[in-house]
């Protein structure tokens, strides 16, 4: 996924009301922009941080600033949460997740389960994998961590696809590390332990795990590589089926 024009830098002053964030130009300009991401950002809302941000020039947006990228010691982190569904819906049609190839058919945003939309639904023939993506940002050390603040809705998606494995579809929750410093990944029990408890039981129900690291640079975003993801207590790469059954 390429930005549409180069981004803007900055630096972060605050980040406020969840949505607003306020930045400085490299003129001196003190700008307002929307921000994309209702987590709490920990470890990437830090006054002074270097930012990137994008403009839009539809006249009818209150905000024309959009936060896209923050900097977090050598690495860019994505912050913009509307973005990872179009990156791994590109890298899957792209063949560059090889647990997801084979498929005939990729469609966003579809309903099931109970008044729930799937981010991903791949079709081959009359066999269905169901697909929730979810975007990292916080990290301890080298090991990225999910979530980054208490999810209901979260845990609510895990449950919907195990329903779905219930019925007899594939189903997979997809979390994109999107920074480029973690090598391995993990869910972030000491911030939200429901989730935590959800997640390993939807593994045990079969509901498959992939993290994928992500290349986050200034023109771009893509999915570079397959990272161990730990769901208890070793860190292992969890996905038992591979490919349409």
């Amino acid at each position: 996924m390429r930005f549409l024009s180069p981004l803007i830098p900055g630096r972060l002053i605050k980040r406020y009301k969840r949505f607003l964030a306020d930045i400085e130009l490299e003129n001196g300009e003190v700008i307002t922009a929307h921000c994309a991401n209702p987590g709490s950002m920990l470890g990437c809302n830090r006054s002074g941080s270097k930012v990137l941000l994008s403009k839009s020039d539809n006249p009818k947006r209150k905000l024309q600033y959009s936060w896209e990228l923050v900097k977090v010691g050598r690495s860019w982190v994505c912050v913009n949460t509307a973005l990872p569904n179009r990156i791994v819906r590109e890298a899957i049609e792209e063949g560059k997740v090889s647990e997801l190839k084979g498929y005939d058919t990729l469609k966003p945003e579809v309903k099931y389960g109970e008044n729930s939309r799937v981010d991903l639904l791949l079709t081959f023939g009359d066999q269905l994998c169901y697909v929730e993506v979810k975007n990292v940002t916080l990290a301890d050390g080298n090991v990225a961590q999910f979530p980054d603040s208490v999810t209901t809705r979260g845990a609510k998606h895990l449950r919907e696809l195990a329903r779905m494995v219930e019925q007899g579809h594939r189903a997979v929750m997809f979390f994109l590390v999107n920074r480029g410093d973690c090598d391995c990944a993990e869910p972030a029990g000491h911030i939200d332990p429901v989730y935590a408890e959800t997640l390993a039981e939807a593994a045990e129900g079969g509901v498959e795990i992939l993290a994928y690291r992500a290349r986050v640079g200034k023109a771009g975003i893509s999915v570079k590589d397959r990272i161990p993801f730990c769901l208890k207590t070793t860190r292992v790469l969890w996905s038992p089926t591979y490919g349409p059954r």
